[in-house]
């Protein structure tokens, strides 16, 4: 028998990935965003201080959330997306992990993320 995860292990599993969180963060305030626009900030705080980003960057980060972190996010009902326009938008279900979102934050190695607003 095959158990299904509780709402929690949902949610943590959600966050583990930093792109995931990162893309969250980056929506949380507008509770929208293009995704030409989410793909180079992701890859910026993916390089850190380590210069500026290339192509390379960008492209890795694109397809990793059109092909793993957008569908995935779609599916629990975080958000809604399209790729034709790009256009990204929280739905309902984000306000359902805002509070461990806030709390995985507060833990991330860069100091820009963690002094963003309060989600």
């Amino acid at each position: 028998m095959t158990q299904t995860p509780s709402r929690m292990e949902a949610a943590c599993s959600l966050l583990a990935e930093s792109e995931r969180r990162y893309l969250l963060y980056q929506l949380a305030e507008t509770r929208r965003g293009n995704l030409e626009d989410v793909v180079s900030e992701i890859a910026a705080w993916e390089r850190g201080e380590g210069g500026p980003i290339d192509s390379e960057d960008r492209q890795r980060v694109y397809v990793s959330l059109i092909h793993n972190h957008l569908p995935r996010l779609a599916d629990y009902g975080i958000l809604d997306y399209d790729l034709r326009s790009g256009d990204i938008v929280l739905t309902e279900g984000f306000d359902d992990i805002r509070p461990l979102l806030e709390q995985f934050k507060q833990t991330e190695s860069e100091p820009e993320i963690r002094e963003k607003p309060l989600l």
